[in-house]
């Protein structure tokens, strides 16, 4: 039976933030973002195995009450880029992990996903021959920019979605795909499409946001409050 595995790349700073602290350990609801982050995966009973991959230089995590989780493993072996850093996990892990495994990448800044969603991309997923992650199909007008911020078209935005995480693919698929991928992928999906695979779009929910500016952190600690709410 194939176990879930997930990672958790963490090695980022988030400069659009404009703080000195890596955006994964700013203060929200009480902890910090990445506590957050990791909670849905350390609570589900499906996932067996959860690392977090952080910077050689990181001085925050071990810090954290949540490092001392049983089934968490810390990696201080994150790279120049995500896809670098998930493939420093996977040559870290691999005497833990089979080729069949699932692997979800989850990112380490986006703490609002609910058990519920995550239980929903495993169910749809298990089965998939191929994998795929959370994705949000586009509602709003798509415009096309130039170099001054002036609009230079207006794209259709039928098929568009936006890409979430988790992304979830098997272990030998996914190690493949980072491996030979010619550039630096935005996302693990991106890297599976280039071997010519067709990663399935689960549809996730706008409440699983990033937190990336400031404003951010406050749509995310009134959403974990609405979670903590409907969970009593």
């Amino acid at each position: 039976m194939s176990l879930f595995h997930t990672i958790i790349p963490a090695a980022g700073f988030g400069s659009r933030m404009g703080v000195a602290t890596p955006k994964q350990y700013l203060a929200l609801a009480h902890q910090t973002v990445i506590e957050h982050t990791l909670r849905p995966f350390l609570d589900s009973a499906r996932i067996s195995f959860v690392h977090v991959v952080l910077s050689a230089g990181d001085v925050f995590f071990e810090s954290l009450n949540i490092a001392q989780a049983s089934k968490l493993s810390v990696h201080y072996c994150g790279g120049e880029t995500r896809a670098k850093t998930v493939l420093n996990a996977f040559q870290a892990i691999n005497c833990k992990v089979l080729a069949d495994d699932w692997v979800l990448v989850h990112d380490a800044a986006r703490p609002c996903l609910s058990a519920e969603l995550l239980d929903h991309l495993l169910d749809v997923l298990q089965d998939d021959d191929v994998g795929g992650l959370l994705a949000i199909p586009l509602a709003e007008t798509l415009k096309r920019a130039d170099a001054h911020h002036r609009v230079l078209k207006t794209e259709p935005r039928e098929h568009l979605w936006l890409a979430q995480t988790p992304q979830m693919f098997r272990y030998g698929l996914l190690t493949e795909a980072l491996q030979h991928f010619s550039g630096v992928p935005t996302d693990e999906a991106q890297a599976v499409e280039a071997l010519g695979y067709s990663p399935k779009l689960v549809r996730g929910d706008l409440r699983n946001l990033k937190v990336t500016y400031p404003q951010d952190l406050e749509l995310a600690e009134l959403i974990l409050s609405a979670h903590k709410g409907h969970t009593k």
